[in-house]
């Protein structure tokens, strides 16, 4: 055989196998077992949560870190609207009905009430206060709800109210700051990064996290609330707005048109290409996916944001002002957009401080009038939700960042002008709808003046731990390796309300 011909044979013959391999079982499995042996080791290692790490950890892809994933487990839940009272709103003029405080008001209040606590304003010996609200029992759950949300007490049935929640910290900021990232001081990621985080969001044209803000300033923790912390930037709350353009700078500048703006943003990813493929930076690479979500967004955020389309009877129901910015605008908003896919929307409402210090900030003026702009909105939030479908799989979260005290507020122990209530660490009320909760049930009971939980006590670890459950994630094995430690969003803390769960 010539030196051809045997190259010839030899290449029919190597063509003859590749065939093989690519369409026989047999080739198939003896060139593959060890690969198959490592697909299955790796499920199930990727289920155990090997090391503290959960599947997503594993699969987390910088190139493309929003894409939807799946949770660990099936949750009830696919989005989150959490909507936080900024200021921490009286739970003693909206749910926890005390008739005994009533006929405390005006005595001065016991020293076993004070002896060894420490209060943000309350010096000296304050006067008890009765409730500054008449209540009454709604629905078939018989739940209790005060005159100052007469709409939102038709909707008890669907609602899980958490009567005993507890927190260590009395100042706004830190309090707010451990309910939402699980810190009382800064550098945590919120518990919308971690959503985020863990399984990406639906529509890729839109940020996974969105924060909306009303009242007319930011929470006292600022926009560190909302931040990423840790995690990589990506997953930081995108804030929008209820008036003019939803994002600043999201339309084209004057004499750029749509294909020069594409350019530019293709020479700036070209550089960042350039830079990671130095450094080995990740990221960089979230980097240049926010370039190409912030393009994306262009077209499809002003068409979720605006609601000046929606119908006449939705503007009713919630109570919207089309070019204002106000609460009920960004409640409609928050529909719109979980109806489009996105995984967490935040409302941060500011001005629930109800000391008595002034009018705007007294529980017979200030809270009445907070009240009347959230009522038509959390109502008709419910029911349109319930009346599409979305509300199964939809959580949503009432509740500021602690509560505030059975006696009168008096700084310098001068008692305030107006009646208000000083913050309050032992018990507050949060409620939960949708996304797999039950309905028109109580958890928890304070005493019979509202200053202690004396059952079902939960704290800010429980709430987060809880949220997660209805996400999919086991909140103690859900973690993000940083500085040499698996962190989680409830730090050694937490645990499932399962009371609560459907």
């Amino acid at each position: 055989m010539t030196r051809d011909e045997l190259n010839a044979h030899r290449l029919v013959k190597e063509a003859q196998e590749t065939e093989l391999r690519a369409f026989t079982r047999r080739h198939f499995l003896k060139e593959s077992a060890m690969g198959l042996g490592a697909v299955a080791m790796g499920a199930l290692l990727g289920s155990c949560g090997l090391g503290g790490k959960t599947t997503n950890d594993i699969l987390y892809d910088p190139v493309h870190p929003l894409l939807p994933k799946a949770p660990p487990f099936l949750g009830k839940a696919k989005s989150v609207i959490y909507l936080h009272m900024a200021g921490a709103p009286s739970q003693l003029e909206l749910f926890d009905y005390k008739p005994e405080l009533m006929k405390m008001d005006g005595q001065d209040c016991p020293q076993s009430l004070l002896a060894g606590k420490k209060f943000a304003f309350i010096t000296g010996v304050p006067k008890m206060l009765g409730p500054q609200a008449k209540f009454a029992q709604h629905g078939q759950s018989r739940a209790w709800v005060s005159d100052n949300l007469p709409h939102f007490s038709t909707m008890v049935d669907d609602v899980s109210f958490l009567k005993a929640v507890s927190t260590d910290q009395f100042n706004h900021a830190p309090a707010q700051l451990l309910i939402h990232t699980g810190s009382p001081r800064l550098g945590r990621p919120s518990m919308g990064s971690w959503a985020t985080y863990g399984l990406g969001t639906e529509n890729q044209n839109l940020p996974g996290f969105v924060v909306l803000t009303s009242g007319g300033s930011f929470p006292d923790a600022g926009k560190s609330i909302w931040g990423s912390g840790f995690l990589p930037s990506v997953y930081q709350g995108v804030q929008c707005r209820s008036e003019g353009d939803p994002v600043l700078f999201i339309k084209d500048p004057h004499g750029m048109s749509r294909d020069l703006r594409k350019a530019s943003i293709d020479a700036i990813n070209a550089s960042n290409e350039q830079e990671y493929a130095a450094y080995n930076d990740p990221e960089i690479l979230s980097r240049i996916s926010q370039y190409e979500m912030a393009y994306r967004m262009q077209i499809s955020a002003p068409e979720v944001m605006n609601i000046n389309d929606e119908p006449e009877y939705i503007h009713e129901m919630y109570g919207t002002q089309p070019g204002k910015s106000c609460f009920a605008n960004n409640v409609l908003l928050a529909r719109k957009l979980v109806e489009k896919g996105v995984r967490y929307v935040q409302l941060f409402d500011w001005g629930w401080d109800a000391h008595g210090d002034g009018p705007n900030n007294s529980l017979n003026i200030g809270l009445k009038n907070k009240c009347r702009s959230i009522d038509k909105p959390i109502t008709a939030l419910l029911l349109d939700l319930k009346q599409r479908g979305l509300l199964e799989d939809t959580l949503v979260v009432w509740g500021g960042e602690f509560g505030r005290t059975p006696m009168m507020e008096n700084r310098n122990g001068v008692q305030n002008p107006y009646n208000g209530r000083d913050h309050h660490t032992d018990a507050f009320t949060i409620w939960m709808a949708g996304g797999g909760v039950k309905k028109g049930f109580t958890h928890g009971e304070t005493d019979e003046i509202g200053y202690s939980g004396i059952s079902g006590k939960v704290d800010a670890f429980d709430i987060q731990a809880t949220i997660l459950n209805q996400l999919g994630f086991d909140h103690e094995k859900f973690t993000y390796p940083f500085q040499g430690r698996p962190f989680r969003l409830t730090d050694v803390g937490g645990k499932v309300i399962h009371d609560i769960i459907a």
